[in-house]
């Protein structure tokens, strides 16, 4: 597939298939993704990988927090929906950069971090890897930060749901670059 291909095929899913996603596969693939552009080669990023016991410990605090705030309130079957969709991702990936305290220097940061988590999924989505890059508002949770371990100064800028794609989505249509291309 060529990389054009692989840009405009890659969807967002949330659907795996049952299947182990190795942590070797992901430190592969993350091997190609750090080849992302990054001013002063800073390389702004680290990893914290989830499955198996990893994985039961971030979906606990997760839902912890989430009955604490999002879930007041909800019914016991809408629990138990998240808590099988969250124990049914083969494995998370969560993306944590440095703040820089120049203004500057922590947008170049995010921006490369993003460019990171975007060669990432492209990536993988040629070996047959969906994911949700999602950034809820409990990657600011005190709790859900020391569950994993970033410490203050650090962001989190993702927190991948990846595994074996069983159902992708259509693809959405977007605004031709033509319709928002300025000449100056």
């Amino acid at each position: 597939m060529s990389i054009s291909e692989t840009i405009r095929n890659r969807r967002t899913t949330n659907q795996f298939k049952e299947q182990i996603l190795p942590q070797e596969t992901v430190i592969r693939l993350l091997n190609d993704a750090v080849w992302a552009p990054n001013h002063g080669l800073r390389e702004p990023w680290r990893f914290i990988f989830a499955a198996d016991e990893g994985k039961s410990q971030l979906v606990n605090c997760l839902y912890n927090i989430l009955l604490k705030g999002k879930f007041k309130g909800a019914d016991e079957e809408q629990k138990a929906k998240w808590l099988k969709y969250a124990n049914s991702v083969p494995a998370y990936l969560v993306v944590v950069m440095p703040e820089a305290a120049h203004p500057h220097i922590r947008d170049e940061d995010m921006m490369a971090a993003a460019s990171l988590v975007q060669n990432f999924q492209l990536a993988a989505w040629e070996e047959g890897i969906g994911m949700l890059w999602h950034t809820g508002e409990y990657i600011y949770n005190k709790d859900f930060r020391n569950t994993l371990g970033v410490q203050p100064g650090e962001k989190i800028i993702a927190v991948l749901h990846m595994g074996f794609v069983d159902k992708a989505g259509a693809a959405r249509p977007r605004t031709p670059a033509e319709e928002r291309f300025t000449v100056l």
